[in-house]
């Protein structure tokens, strides 16, 4: 091989490896910014656990079921985390009233993270709380949580007490543990 062929054949091979080198410190320089990018995209945005419609139908036969084993007639309802009604199931013989303040006990438990029963004692010190549109503290509803944030509501209505409205919502909420 002479010395001109050489030459060439050497900078054509220096000319492709600085050109795979340059072409990877721009794919570097430029995936950096992409990753900051996404990162800092994932910053505007959250992520939550939601009940399927499989497990709060589970959840609200499980509560119409306990409340019929006691000659119970009363009317389910759960809620997803904004308080939109995932499933309303009314039981045989359930009165007309006991649809609407299901939904809105467990509208109520899921705004609050808290059991109806708990909150209704807090209207004592805050009167006012009642008066906010969609809720109802009376005792009933439970708060259904994942991690320790709410994640739906179970609100019982139609028993002769809150105390066995309640105790159904919880029956409902227990059957999501299994």
């Amino acid at each position: 091989m002479n010395t001109r062929t050489r030459v060439l054949t050497g900078t054509a091979l220096a000319v492709v490896l600085g050109a795979g080198t340059f072409g990877a410190v721009t794919a570097s320089a430029s995936a950096a910014p992409a990753a900051a990018a996404k990162k800092d995209q994932d910053r505007n945005f959250t992520t939550s656990t939601h009940l399927t419609v499989d497990a709060a139908t589970r959840a609200a036969r499980a509560a119409l079921e306990a409340a019929e084993k006691e000659n119970q007639k009363v009317t389910v309802a759960v809620v997803d985390r904004n308080g939109n009604t995932i499933v309303t199931l009314r039981g045989d013989g359930a009165g007309p009233q006991s649809y609407e303040s299901a939904e809105r006990k467990a509208f109520t438990a899921v705004s609050w993270n808290a059991p109806t029963s708990v909150l209704a004692g807090r209207l004592a010190q805050t009167p006012n709380l009642k008066d906010i549109p969609g809720t109802l503290f009376l005792a009933g509803g439970t708060p259904v949580q994942a991690k320790g944030a709410p994640v739906a509501g179970i609100g019982v209505a139609g028993a002769p007490s809150g105390d066995l409205d309640e105790k159904f919502a919880k029956a409902g909420a227990d059957a999501l543990d299994k």
